[in-house]
């Protein structure tokens, strides 16, 4: 298991791949964010996306699992605290394979609790074609080692 240590400053995680499915595109849509430019492509075509696209909620939700499948499953993680940002920079579309990668920004030891590690980690994920889609920044709560064995 990796622990706060594993975080250091500039280390990376290799995020994905992780295959864009049609169907999941119009299913996250239909049920969360049921905006036309992710429910037909002829609406989509329409607009300024030009083509059916992800919600960037749903874009979200796929780097949550890469990240879980990355790192987070062999990690001591706490959870966060919350997301500085998130920035949607091209529409994803059924069809792309979104990998990325994760890099840690800031990481420090809790002044309050000793064997809890504070690691700032930003993220970017990219098409196919290396273009990026999205871009986040968020903090990550990681018990240290001394923690795990506690």
């Amino acid at each position: 298991m990796q622990t706060f240590e594993d975080f250091p400053i500039g280390a990376t995680r290799a995020l994905g791949p992780y295959p864009v499915d049609h169907d999941a595109v119009i299913d996250f849509a239909r049920e969360f964010d049921p905006q036309p430019m992710h429910l037909d492509a002829a609406a989509g075509e329409a607009g300024m996306l030009g083509g059916l696209s992800a919600s960037g909620w749903h874009t979200c939700a796929m780097m949550m699992r890469m990240m879980a499948d990355g790192f987070l499953l062999a990690s001591s993680s706490q959870g966060s605290p919350g997301v500085d940002y998130v920035k949607w920079k091209r529409p994803v579309r059924p069809g792309d394979v979104l990998s990325g990668t994760m890099t840690v920004r800031e990481s420090r030891v809790s002044a309050s609790r000793p064997t809890l590690g504070i690691a700032k980690l930003h993220n970017d994920i990219v098409n196919q074609a290396g273009e990026s889609v999205l871009e986040t920044e968020y903090t990550l709560l990681l018990l240290t080692r001394e923690g795990v064995g506690a």
